[in-house]
């Protein structure tokens, strides 16, 4: 499949490592900064309540590594659904 779509397909430990740091950290974040201070009890609050941590950490959120602005602002992304928990 990624010869017909004509994308490289690198697989060697070094670009799995560098990738996997920005997900680590998106986990950390959404764990300590939601997560852990709420008291989710159902399966239907922990999606909507995660669902608008997502949407603050790309809209509102302001992040270190791109000087202080939002992804949303940075990369031109609007999220596509706002939830209230």
């Amino acid at each position: 499949m990624a010869d017909s779509l004509a994308m490289p397909f690198v697989l060697d430990a070094t670009r799995r490592a560098l990738d996997n740091i920005f997900i680590e950290r998106f986990w950390r974040s959404i764990k300590y900064e939601d997560i852990y201070l709420h008291d989710y009890v159902t399966p239907r609050e922990t999606r909507h309540g995660v669902a608008a941590y997502i949407a603050f950490y790309n809209d509102e959120r302001p992040h270190q590594s791109l000087d202080y602005a939002t992804p949303a602002s940075v990369y031109g992304l609007v999220s596509p659904v706002r939830t209230t928990p």
